[in-house]
């Protein structure tokens, strides 16, 4: 005998209901397929269950060709570990099969690109050389962007731009850049734009470093990213990957801008990739740019994936690529 005044509810009077008359969010239907041996990888991405992530990279992948095919812009932000996992080449094939319209880096990205372009090697072990306070002080990646920067505030160009017209100079003899998407971008003529925070980058460190140079190309290169956004309109594409701070900032003041000049920036897609989902690619990417705004019964859509840039981007560039394919077949 319970010594509590309190005595537990009974449940013999509860209600319930058949199990066929609840609405279910998963249905057997949307199940995985177990693959085939032999199986090409269109019909891999055709087996993936369609829940969750699983389905959100195919709407990803959808929104992309839809975009393509109503010539509307497809905008990729990358951050530098995008060019470190070695994605290059992945995002320059993109950009010869119509998927990439614009690409915005944060300063980490292009150096690593350009590092790639001039020796094919970039990333220095930091813990190595701190130490002796030699972190980011190889003389040519100093020297050679901050004399792009120069370069472009003399010729009222972007930090992009710059860059890859400065590695095609006989005088750097960059020995790499086939594996660059700076020098494949600016052959291309596909506008790059360069997001600086002032202090975060090496070149910051050297003596050649202009403050007034370095904030004159980039904030061109700003006013370049925002009229990129500007043509997302209706049904365009933003895709974050891997900054957490700098990228998902300049996107929202790009958005705010162009709404503030009369565009609706409605409907469009916007997607995360990160391996850890962080506040403001959350906010600012996903949620924030895609709420409050209907046009002609569609949504914008704001998506997060979360896994390794180094898997879920030949993913995603191969999901791109097999559709093409199955549709040039057809």
């Amino acid at each position: 005998m319970s010594i509590y005044t309190t005595e537990p509810l009974s449940f013999q009077k509860l209600r319930t209901y058949p199990l066929a008359n609840r609405p279910n969010k998963v249905h057997f239907e949307q199940f995985a397929r177990p693959h085939k041996a032999g199986d090409s990888f269109a019909d891999f991405l055709e087996s993936l269950p369609r829940v969750l992530a699983a389905e959100d990279l195919l709407n990803i992948r959808d929104a992309i060709l839809n975009a393509r095919s109503a010539r509307k812009a497809i905008l990729w932000g990358i951050g530098g570990h995008v060019i470190k996992v070695g994605l290059g080449p992945l995002l320059i094939d993109l950009m010869n099969r119509g998927f990439v319209c614009g690409i915005a880096m944060n300063g980490a990205a292009l150096v690593h690109d350009f590092e790639i372009a001039l020796v094919g090697g970039t990333s220095e072990d930091v813990e190595a050389v701190l130490a002796d306070g030699k972190f980011g002080m190889a003389e040519e990646t100093g020297l050679f962007l901050n004399e792009a920067a120069l370069g472009a505030q003399r010729s009222k160009i972007g930090l992009g731009e710059a860059a890859g017209k400065f590695l095609y100079s006989p005088r750097l003899r960059a020995k790499h850049l086939d594996s660059s998407v700076l020098a494949h971008a600016y052959r291309a003529k596909l506008p790059v734009t360069v997001h600086l925070a002032i202090g975060t980058d090496i070149p910051h460190m050297h003596r050649s470093a202009s403050g007034e140079a370095l904030g004159a190309a980039t904030h061109y290169d700003f006013r370049l990213f925002c009229a990129l956004v500007k043509e997302m309109h209706p049904g365009g594409v933003y895709l974050n990957w891997g900054s957490a701070v700098v990228l998902p900032e300049v996107f929202l003041k790009a958005v705010t801008v162009v709404r503030n000049l009369g565009v609706r920036l409605a409907p469009i897609t916007t997607a995360n990739f990160d391996f850890i989902q962080h506040y403001r690619p959350t906010q600012n990417v996903v949620k924030r740019p895609t709420s409050g705004f209907r046009r002609g019964g569609a949504d914008s859509k704001g998506y997060a994936l979360t896994g390794h840039h180094e898997i879920l981007f030949p993913l995603l560039a191969a999901g791109l690529v097999e559709a093409d394919r199955r549709k040039i077949k057809r």
